[in-house]
């Protein structure tokens, strides 16, 4: 088993879309747990605000097939395949951490460089895996954001927040 640590950001039928990717995210990770849901703008380009969160669990799933499975989710709640970086997402997968893997495997590069640029990202990360250690860093989650320098005021808790527990068995 490895553990993995997914960001999950929507902007279009956002609750909806962020309920049924967690759903299916249940069906291929155990133990899984999640942040609070967060809000931030959109960035890069004029869109409406998302919301984010961060999942943690494990996996048996390789590195490559679960970028291949993250995919396929995004693609069925309708990312377009050749869709711009910056632009509105019904669903948006981003693996964070696999493991303490650092490097480009299969075109994925982790630990993910938006852990410590995005607020949106470290923030939850912190708060569903604090204690965990940056493999590069070499400090925790929870003392990377007590020193983080971006701007905070660009992500808030969103009034949404899943239903489902935080920690499954599923």
């Amino acid at each position: 088993m490895a553990k993995i640590a997914l960001g999950i950001g929507s902007n279009i039928d956002r609750e909806e879309n962020i309920r049924s990717g967690i759903e299916e995210l249940g069906k291929c990770m155990k133990g899984l747990r999640l942040s609070p849901v967060y809000e931030s703008p959109a960035y890069g380009f004029d869109g409406f605000p998302f919301l984010n969160l961060v999942a943690w669990g494990d996996t048996d799933q390789s590195l490559s097939a679960m970028i291949d499975l993250l995919r396929n989710v995004e693609y069925r709640h309708g990312r377009e395949r050749n869709a711009s970086k910056f632009s509105s997402r019904q669903l948006d997968i981003d693996i964070l951490l696999f493991d303490d893997n650092v490097g480009t495997f299969h075109g994925v590069t982790l630990p993910r460089a938006e852990i410590m640029e995005q607020a949106y990202v470290l923030k939850p990360l912190a708060d569903v895996a604090g204690q965990v250690t940056h493999p590069v860093l070499g400090k925790t989650f929870a003392e990377l954001w007590l020193a983080y320098s971006g701007d905070t005021r660009q992500v808030w808790q969103s009034e949404f927040q899943l239903e489902r527990p935080l920690v499954t068995d599923e």
